[in-house]
């Protein structure tokens, strides 16, 4: 014989201010430790979604990113020669070669400079990117000085807009186009003519080269040829995974700290649970005395205020979740600790996020209430009668 959960119910109704209180005080935790998911998942989600699977990104072996490699013309022309990339319509290999540099640009709301990262691409870097589209304007032309921004850049810093110039590297450069590249990193650089854009920062070199392949089977074929090849010193990666990797520093940071903050939250939250339960044990008292006299067992007892605590943490968890889920209409802009670039993200709220954050509200439920459901389980029956 167990209590049944209306009894569980009609208590929790009964004291609608206190429970109300308690579940907010969840929620917020709950809010916390789902908005620093819905961040890291943001963040790893426009990195991966940056890089294709299919293309393979060459640089500078240990660079760890495209800001600190140099790939000479002889070792771009080795690897854009390999039999492992794939040709394109006009019969020309599917290769880019690339250069990135850092600028400092001044935001639109601040006037404050942060740095953004402009990307030297030809035609073939273009139609490896099927992901970025012009949404305004057009695309740049060849061997000018034309660039086209992401969105979150022309929406983020002065001289960004369509038909605004930027002056960097001694030179003005038109924005003829905005780009819109699916919410990935490329959405917060700027891209023009790799030629021009070496020619004006007068590097030699190039940052990368981006290849395209036969079948995406023969990476390892590919990686091993370039990283044994005595004149090169050089490393291959699958494009996703490289861009994976930039994620990473920022994304544990996030991580830790999100976790610190939602564990000293929880912790404030547990003990409002609990106060809130053992004020709910002296006040039913009797009611437990009655209900022990009726038959119930110590178990029934505990089993019943154990459901009441998940019922908080439950509710808590709900309420949580739905203040997280409002978060996915806005972006954030955070230095990547990686390429030293500002990068533009947004909070995704996803099934594995809804169901950690709702286990983590019930397990707080859970440890909120397990001290004063086993406090009520223990009240005999005499005392718990004489209370009256």
């Amino acid at each position: 014989m167990s209590i049944p959960l209306s009894y569980t119910w009609r208590n929790l109704a009964a004291r609608k201010l206190t429970t109300l209180l308690t579940a907010c005080g969840m929620a917020l935790v709950v809010f916390v430790f789902a908005t620093v998911l819905m961040l890291e998942e943001g963040l790893r989600r426009t990195m991966v979604d940056t890089g294709s699977p299919d293309n393979v990104i060459v640089t500078r072996r240990s660079a760890g990113t495209e800001v600190q490699s140099l790939v000479e013309r002889d070792q771009a022309a080795i690897v854009e020669n390999q039999p492992e990339v794939a040709y394109g319509i006009n019969g020309a290999r599917l290769a880019s070669k690339e250069t990135i540099v850092l600028i400092a640009l001044a935001k639109r709301d601040s006037n404050k400079a942060s740095n953004v990262l402009i990307r030297g691409v030809g035609q073939k870097g273009i139609e490896l990117r099927p992901q970025v589209e012009i949404m305004e304007g057009r695309m740049f032309h060849p061997g000018s000085t034309e660039i086209i921004a992401g969105k979150n850049i022309a929406e983020r810093y002065k001289g960004a807009g369509v038909g605004e110039t930027l002056r960097f590297a001694q030179r003005e450069w038109t924005v003829v186009g905005i780009m819109d590249a699916g919410k990935s990193g490329f959405d917060s650089e700027i891209w023009g003519d790799v030629d021009q854009l070496m020619q004006a920062f007068r590097r030699p070199v190039y940052s990368s080269v981006i290849l395209k392949l036969n079948d995406a089977a023969t990476f390892p074929e590919l990686k091993s040829r370039i990283e044994n090849d005595p004149r090169l010193t050089l490393e291959a990666k699958r494009e996703s995974v490289f861009y994976a990797e930039q994620s990473q520093v920022l994304a544990n940071f996030i991580r830790y700290l999100g976790m610190m903050l939602s564990i000293i939250f929880s912790a404030g939250a547990i003990i409002g649970a609990m106060i809130t339960m053992y004020a709910s044990v002296a006040n039913r008292a009797t009611e437990i005395g009655t209900l022990r006299a009726l038959g119930f067992r110590r178990r029934n007892i505990l089993s019943a205020f154990l459901v009441e605590a998940l019922m908080l943490g439950a509710t808590g968890g709900v309420i949580g979740l739905t203040m997280a889920s409002f978060m996915q209409f806005f972006t954030i802009s955070t230095m990547n600790w990686q390429s030293f670039s500002e990068l533009a993200f947004s909070f995704i709220l996803n099934l594995e996020i809804i169901l950690k954050s709702f286990a983590f509200a019930l397990i707080m439920g859970v440890v909120g209430g397990v001290l004063p459901a086993a406090r009520a389980a223990r009240l005999k029956i005499v005392d718990s009668l004489r209370a009256v």
